[in-house]
């Protein structure tokens, strides 16, 4: 039986990048941006960008990457693969299929992991994420960094329910006007308000065994980066 959460991506593979612009006013691409600059800064020969889907943060990646830098854009959703292995700029990087709870890498294999508005499939429950954020910490090299953005939970009471109406109320819709799947985006949908604020996050990601963790809110704490370290 197909994975019903890859069978989602694999519907809006094409208008994924699109949609995620108009939900965020483009907001997402300056979000990526200064994500991508902060983990590009450490340095290092191996990055993974795990949940790659079309490649955004993979291909920005390897912009960014030293000469000698190999770019692992990693991904369970073949299609998506297919869409960012298309990209003018992402012939230098290597694509594997593969699931972020169980990756294919050796321990201790990456200097650096980056995870963007994907974390929130992987929350099936609490444990269930600590267990996939100790697998990203397992293929880490002692030192490494992990950077991970994500929607989050403003701590404003009234800034978060203004955020929770404006995705119950636009999200659905325009997500089904733009791509045609209306179940893709009744789920991605529902999984934004559900998510942990940043403080939650960091905890869970201190309890994978990262250490050093911080966070810095994006748009009044709806989103946030967080970066730690093996």
């Amino acid at each position: 039986m197909k994975n019903p959460v890859r069978k989602i991506f694999e519907e809006v593979s094409k208008t994924y990048e699109l949609t995620n612009h108009v939900f965020t006013f483009g907001m997402d691409i300056l979000w990526r941006k200064r994500a991508i600059k902060a983990a590009a800064a450490g340095g290092g020969s191996m990055w993974l960008d795990i949940c790659s889907g079309t490649g955004e943060t993979a291909v920005s990646l390897k912009r960014l990457a030293p000469p000698h830098t190999t770019v692992v854009s990693a991904d369970f959703c073949f299609p998506m693969l297919k869409e960012a292995a298309a990209k003018p700029d992402a012939k230098n990087i290597r694509f594997a299929i593969s699931n972020a709870t169980a990756l294919p890498f050796p321990d201790e294999s990456f200097d650096l992991i980056t995870i963007t508005f994907a974390t929130r499939n992987l929350n099936t429950d609490r444990s269930a994420l600590v267990r996939t954020f100790s697998e990203f910490h397992r293929v880490l090299k002692n030192g490494g960094r992990f950077v991970n953005l994500e929607t989050s939970q403003p701590p404003s009471k009234i800034v978060k329910t203004l955020f929770h109406v404006y995705v119950g109320i636009f999200v659905k819709p325009v997500g089904k006007m733009i791509s045609g799947s209306s179940s893709a985006y009744a789920y991605l949908s529902n999984t934004i308000p559900r998510f942990y604020n940043a403080e939650e996050l960091s905890n869970i990601m201190s309890e994978a065994g990262f250490k050093d963790v911080t966070f810095e809110r994006l748009l009044f704490g709806a989103a946030a980066i967080h970066r730690a370290v093996k």
